[in-house]
């Protein structure tokens, strides 16, 4: 059974000048022991699609259709007390705002005790394991071996500071020290190593793979940064103005891709391995949210454009391993 299955999804956002529809349709499901990157430009519905998954979207916005099954249960049917028995426990997120995700009255160390107090009854668990601890003591110590784990310099002193005192790359940190503290079966992280040097990246990028091998830990790894998604992610899923426009092996999407749109977007990416290489530019613009066409979301901006693109959004059509959702796949060419 899939950790996470996410059917038909559709979340809008209810304003003055109209709906904005934010994310439409997208599916897509996570094996246990799997890292699959969610890629997009900015305002594709990534972080949006993060936050239905764990029922976080507030007024005005809203699920309007679909379904998100954890472990086969619908998280949309769950109550109050046990979406906060799954949040942080079972399911955990790094925010991309990690300054706005923690309390500032409170220290970093003490909100991360309580995460693991609240959810673990104070018991120390397997993440320990993975820090190279061989037994429990308090949950102190748990969190500052946690805080030494992502990259944090001095963390017994840091335990004690508050979050305005972190520089920006270290708060990064400390929320991906929280995410992983309570041994998830599933973790959504959002844009997790931006703003952090090579080194620090590196670091967190390994303390995942360990996760997931330790584990079996399941992730949703939300990016803009294919380089990442290719060294860490099994498998890619690229959206695009709210829609799913490709799924599927990571290493098959990013050498061929079938989507006009994945195919863009890798040319717009600088390469190291091709310095001379032009870097091309995506022509036009993103649709406007309020104001969505009926055809392919990427129809306008498509170089391989035909008539009917403009008349319905494609179905996801399967090619071979991966899903795609372009007429051209119906047709068995790119």
């Amino acid at each position: 059974m899939s950790v996470l299955q996410v059917d038909g999804l559709h979340t809008y956002f209810d304003t003055e000048n109209g709906i904005v529809r934010a994310v439409e349709g997208v599916d897509f499901s996570i094996e246990p022991g799997e890292i699959v990157g969610l890629v997009g430009e900015s305002g594709s519905g990534k972080s949006v699609t993060a936050s239905s998954i764990m029922n976080l979207v507030e007024r005005p916005g809203r699920i309007a259709e679909g379904t998100v099954r954890y472990d086969g249960q619908d998280v949309f049917d769950l109550s109050k007390s046990e979406l906060q028995d799954l949040r942080g426990g079972e399911i955990s997120m790094v925010f991309q705002d990690p300054m706005n995700a923690f309390n500032p009255t409170q220290t970093v160390g003490r909100q991360l005790h309580d995460v693991l107090r609240t959810h673990r009854n104070g018991a120390v668990h397997p993440v320990k394991r993975i820090l190279g601890l061989d037994h429990d003591e308090d949950c102190k110590e748990a969190v500052v071996e946690m805080l030494d784990a992502v990259g944090i310099p001095n963390p017994e002193a840091r335990y004690s500071d508050y979050p305005h005192e972190f520089s920006g790359g270290m708060i990064q940190r400390a929320m991906v020290g929280m995410a992983l503290l309570c041994d998830p079966k599933l973790v959504l992280a959002d844009e997790p190593t931006t703003g952090l040097d090579v080194s620090i990246e590196r670091q967190i990028l390994e303390l995942f793979n360990d996760l997931v091998e330790e584990l079996n830990t399941a992730v949703l790894w939300i990016t803009h940064d294919l380089s990442v998604v290719a060294k860490l992610c099994d498998r890619v899923v690229v959206m695009y103005a709210g829609k799913v426009m490709e799924v599927g092996p990571t290493d098959v999407v990013l050498s061929d891709p079938a989507n006009p749109y994945t195919e863009a977007l890798l040319d717009s990416i600088p390469r190291y391995d091709r310095p001379d290489e032009e870097i091309r530019v995506i022509e036009g613009d993103v649709p406007d949210p309020l104001n969505r066409p009926d055809g392919c979301r990427f129809a306008d901006r498509c170089p391989k454009v035909h008539e009917r693109c403009h008349d319905a959004h494609p179905p996801q059509y399967e090619l071979g391993d991966r899903e795609v959702a372009c007429y051209l796949a119906e047709e068995g060419t790119k």
